[in-house]
């Protein structure tokens, strides 16, 4: 569904619009009570806020980890998506999270690719059809004081060879 509303979207706005709209509007995102406050126009940066409030305080008057981790899970996937095009599969497939500190403040979340990686990435899938990289991001607070870090596991794949793969493992 999403992927269709974006294609229909694209004949009217940019892409890093929709990105952001998208995210923000959609009840999946939403519900992480994170906000996206900036897309770069090649959606090769993400920038992420997220407050303390009702829906995200723990038992101990900090942001619930799981509230940090949600916001931070589908960015990266999403992200490289929109960037690498339909001639590639991505999928989420690991993080781990690191929390160290309380998140008593608004908390931020940086998400980066360089052209740099990106030409590696497609240049490696072309290479070996498929591959995993990590991408690390932290989650810091306004006085740039770490409250998590998140390092994600991402599958990329030519489509056509994941297409065969899957039809082979049936």
């Amino acid at each position: 569904m999403y992927k269709v509303i974006t294609q229909f979207l694209n004949r009217f706005f940019k892409p890093a619009t929709i990105y952001r709209y998208g995210f923000n509007w959609s009840p999946m995102y939403r519900r992480t009570t994170a906000k996206i406050i900036e897309v770069s126009d090649d959606l090769h940066k993400v920038v992420i806020s997220m407050t303390i409030n009702w829906k995200n305080k723990n038992y101990a008057g900090s942001i619930f980890g799981g509230s940090m981790l949600a916001a931070t899970d589908p960015i990266y996937m999403i992200q490289l998506i929109q960037i690498l095009g339909d001639d590639y599969v991505v999928w989420d497939k690991a993080v781990e999270a690191r929390y160290k500190r309380p998140a008593k403040s608004r908390i931020y979340g940086e998400f980066i690719f360089s052209h740099d990686e990106i030409t590696k990435i497609k240049e490696n899938v072309r290479n070996r059809n498929e591959l995993d990289i990590v991408k690390t991001m932290s989650l810091v607070d306004d006085k740039q004081n770490i409250i998590a870090t998140f390092n994600k596991t991402l599958y990329i794949a030519d489509k056509a060879y994941y297409k065969q793969k899957i039809k082979q493992r049936n």
